[in-house]
């Protein structure tokens, strides 16, 4: 959202007829009934009518936005003649001389009212994202990587100064280093970026013939990551400064965003921080409970214990340790119901459902 120039010379709490520290609901309230009266249709296309009712949602389109009505009143409050612009001095000729470099937020705010932006010679390198395919054993217990990187990087002849060694850049004489001059326009007197830099505040005589005097390159090379035990499939993890190379000296470079893929396992599963395991058991054992033997993530076995009347779906738990990649294992009981019978096997469960016993249907019973 930029300033308007007639910030400075009208006053819109006048024009919606309020009080400079009129709460949102008045404002809408006296916006409302002066658009009511004055709008167009409502006054047989009145030229000055008109005009007015334009100046009136102007004023309402600034005051009825909490973010334009605080970049309003800030406005207001110094007023361009102020001497009060912040790190500012006496101009040529009286005039008071204004750098927005120095002025932070606000200096981005006079600076696109009166057509410029901060200086941006000393540019942030640009973030970069890569990808990486990581194994579901690493994605678990967390593991260090090497992500490779194509891009921008500092010139490893120059070192990102940009000049051709054993040369330095030097400061430049137009701005004494600054980056900028003073334009003189009357009463104000403006800060530039300098013409004879670009606004770098130095110059190179000898560009660096490996990178033309940018200072930057592009090559591939390698950063190493820390993978956080648990990453999920699809996360983002954002390491700060290793993105692109900044252009110019002590510009910061930019981060490297690297985007997770976890390869499925074709046994084990993840619930948030825990894996997860499916193991079928007979009806016998289920019903008897039984000491099983379980895989781990290392390739290793543990013994569980299924204790007699376990149904399908009974979670039991393994805690973490190294074999399990240090997260828990909860393994999910699967009773496994025999679907080609001997003849042996049939004459057991005959016998067995001749024994009786507890009627698992008694609660549908009215």
């Amino acid at each position: 959202m930029e300033p308007q120039r007639e910030w400075f010379e009208k006053d819109y709490y006048k024009t919606l007829g309020v009080a400079e520290d009129a709460s949102a609901s008045d404002i809408a309230k006296a916006y409302r009934k002066l658009a009511k009266k004055l709008h167009p249709d409502a006054n047989g296309g009145d030229s000055a009518v008109e005009e007015r009712f334009k100046e009136v949602a102007s004023a309402y389109d600034v005051l009825g936005d909490a973010s334009k009505r605080k970049s309003y009143d800030e406005v207001r409050r110094l007023g361009p003649m102020a001497g009060a612009f912040g790190p500012g001095r006496a101009g040529p000729g009286g005039g008071f001389n204004v750098n927005f470099d120095q002025m932070g937020d606000l200096g981005d705010l006079f600076g696109n009212m009166f057509g410029r932006r901060r200086n941006t010679a000393a540019q942030r390198g640009a973030d970069i994202e890569t990808e990486v395919k990581l194994d579901f054993a690493d994605a678990v217990s967390g593991t260090t990587i090497a992500v490779p990187v194509t891009g921008e990087a500092r010139c490893r002849k120059c070192e990102g100064l940009g000049a051709e060694p054993p040369a330095k850049p030097r400061s430049c004489g137009a701005c004494a280093g600054t980056g900028v001059n003073d334009e003189n326009q009357g009463l104000f007197s403006f800060s530039r970026p300098c013409g004879a830099c670009a606004g770098r505040g130095n110059v190179i005589d000898d560009p660096c013939r490996a990178c033309r005097g940018r200072g930057v390159e592009n090559r591939r090379r390698e950063v190493k990551a820390r993978i956080p035990a648990g990453v999920k499939d699809g996360q983002r993890i954002k390491l700060s400064g290793r993105g692109a190379a900044g252009h110019s000296i002590g510009a910061k470079p930019g981060d490297l965003y690297v985007r997770v893929h976890v390869k499925p396992h074709r046994t084990f599963g993840r619930d948030g921080k825990n894996l997860t395991l499916s193991v079928p058991v007979t009806f016998s054992e289920a019903a008897l409970g039984a000491q099983i033997p379980v895989p781990t993530l290392d390739g290793s076995t543990v013994t569980i214990r299924i204790p007699p009347g376990t149904e399908t779906g009974r979670r039991l738990r393994i805690p973490a340790s190294p074999a399990t990649g240090g997260a828990d294992l909860i393994v999910e009981v699967e009773v496994v119901v025999p679907q080609n019978l001997s003849d042996e096997q049939r004459a057991a469960l005959e016998a067995l459902a001749a024994a009786g016993g507890e009627d698992p249907r008694a609660h549908l019973k009215t």
